[in-house]
């Protein structure tokens, strides 16, 4: 008999989602823009404390605009953190500009702050000061933004925060997409809270948002005909998707709660293995959404046994767990571009895997995903 299927991060809903969705339709305010969608936008300025936010398409869209708004182009190049998944350097290249991939340090596996500056000082002597910086809050962990802030300001190069997996994440109080100049969040159908598609660009400059609106919405000019002097996009986030927001918004904090407790209750089971550590808060600087439960498995220590064994027993029971991302510098499509690191990022992918950490899991569910766990490393 084949045991139902346990999901990595599975959409939850509130309850109060068709609420919003049922009012757009009652008012037929089903195309994009409308009161939920400036309703979320005033949902998650209030819970981030960003002053200004657009509703977007999705994340990708967001980080895109970012961009185009700190005037990359043809030729420029952009820091980006290598371990991170492919929508956070896809847009330089949309822009035609060149990535330069960053690794990671140990402790929040995020970018490196010192080899950031090593790459900064190296591009600037080779006549090719980058445009901008982004940096990802990987697995809803906060990157070192204190120090990566500082080597930023010091080259005056803009940040922008990619967090996309960290809605609900904290470094010393603040919320993961409130240091850099622009931010990013997703609400793609894995994530924290999710709108089935869609993302924000955040920024406490609120030029840069009409911006963005302005672009996101084909780049409209004021006046009666439709005329277009830049070239506009199609980004902005319907209203009908807006309304699952503002109802998932609601239940935000509950979902933090919940996938925090799953990573707690995943650390009390597997205590007693040696060889299985996890991604951890380095110090009560840092609290993280805990978006996946992510561990490495050193098979020195477990007799052999690989995050590979781990994952495809897990398979074989019907439970969907994830390696690590594959660090950019190493796809095939971004192989050819600059990196700067030794393998770190290389080394969480090979022996890194992503735990079911969905907010809707039931106690059978990760009880079944221990008893699993625990079967492979007892042998």
């Amino acid at each position: 008999m084949i045991q139902s299927k346990i999901w990595l991060s599975s959409p939850h809903m509130g309850g109060n989602e068709m609420a919003y969705v049922q009012q757009a339709y009652d008012t037929n305010w089903v195309a994009p823009l409308g009161e939920n969608v400036d309703g979320f936008e005033k949902d998650l300025s209030a819970y981030t404390g960003v002053a200004h936010v657009a509703a977007l398409s999705s994340g990708t869209a967001a980080l895109h605009l970012a961009l185009i708004l700190l005037g990359v182009s043809q030729g420029d190049e952009v820091l980006c953190q290598s371990f991170t998944f492919s929508a956070s350097a896809n847009p330089i290249r949309y822009q035609g500009a060149t990535p330069i991939f960053i690794d990671s340090e140990c402790d929040t596996w995020n970018m490196d702050p010192v080899i950031l500056e090593t790459a900064i000082i190296d591009r600037i002597k080779k006549g090719r000061k980058p445009k901008a910086i982004i940096v990802v809050h990987l697995y809803g962990m906060p990157a070192k933004m204190d120090e990566i802030m500082k080597v930023a300001a010091k080259y005056e190069i803009p940040i922008i925060e990619d967090a996309a997996e960290a809605l609900g994440s904290r470094f010393k109080g603040e919320y993961a997409g409130s240091f850099g100049q622009l931010g990013i969040l997703s609400f793609n159908g894995n994530k924290i809270i999710t709108t089935s598609g869609g993302g924000a660009l955040l920024s406490q400059d609120e030029e840069l948002i009409k911006k963005a609106r302005f672009l996101a919405t084909q780049a409209r000019d004021d006046a009666p005909h439709y005329q277009h002097s830049e070239i506009g996009y199609n980004y902005r986030m319907s209203n009908i998707v807006a309304g699952i927001g503002r109802g998932q918004m609601e239940v935000l904090n509950t979902r933090v709660a919940k996938r925090r407790s799953i990573n707690d209750f995943y650390r009390k089971a597997f205590a007693n293995f040696e060889g299985i550590s996890f991604l951890s808060e380095p110090t009560a600087d840092y609290y993280s959404n805990f978006w996946l439960t992510s561990i490495v498995v050193e098979p020195s220590k477990t007799n052999g046994i690989t995050r590979e064994t781990i994952r495809l027993a897990m398979a074989n029971k019907n439970i969907e767990c994830r390696p690590l991302w594959k660090p950019m510098h190493l796809q095939p499509v971004f192989q050819s571009y600059p990196y700067y690191g030794s393998a770190v990022s290389a080394d969480l992918f090979e022996k890194g895997l992503c735990l079911p950490s969905g907010s809707n899991l039931t106690d059978n569910d990760l009880n079944r995903v221990v008893e699993t766990f625990n079967n492979v490393l007892q042998g």
